[in-house]
């Protein structure tokens, strides 16, 4: 299966694909995953009490960040991508980091060497707002298109 080296790319990839396209299955949801595996009831907002109680506030839960480090994704799905976007309120995010306000680097991207998993990426909304000079650059040479 294919690896991929920036687990921030990943996620914004699994944003895509999982949470938007809805064709990268099951949908993880942290709160019903800690009830099936026992680690805490469901008292209304399991995945908010667990890292409350486990002072995981402001950083990737350990077990969501396993998951999403395992789960594989075909080539075949990769191919599928053609767009991205970058925002702070993607419900992968909110699946990793129930406690999570969108004012740190968490879930920066540090690199882009698996742009080479999607062969059919065009278009990243809000690369220009967000990544640096140099990450832009790549992007166009690689004729990706961004917001500028």
């Amino acid at each position: 299966m294919t690896q991929f080296h920036d687990f921030n790319f990943k996620l914004l990839v699994i944003e895509q694909l999982m949470y938007s396209d809805k064709t990268l299955a099951p949908t993880f949801d942290l709160g019903s995953h800690l009830v099936e595996q026992g680690l805490i009831k469901d008292d209304g907002d399991p995945a908010y009490a667990y890292t409350v109680r486990n002072g995981l506030s402001y950083q990737v839960v350990p077990i969501a960040r396993n998951y999403f480090e395992a789960l594989e994704i075909s080539p075949e799905l990769l191919a599928t991508v053609e767009e991205l976007l970058l925002d702070g309120g993607h419900s992968v995010y909110f699946h990793c980091s129930p406690i999570w306000d969108g004012e740190d680097d968490l879930y920066d991207v540090h690199s882009l060497d698996d742009l080479q998993l999607l062969p059919n990426l065009k278009h990243i909304r809000g690369a220009d707002d967000f990544w640096p000079p140099e990450f832009l650059e790549v992007l166009r040479e690689r004729g990706i298109a961004t917001d500028g």
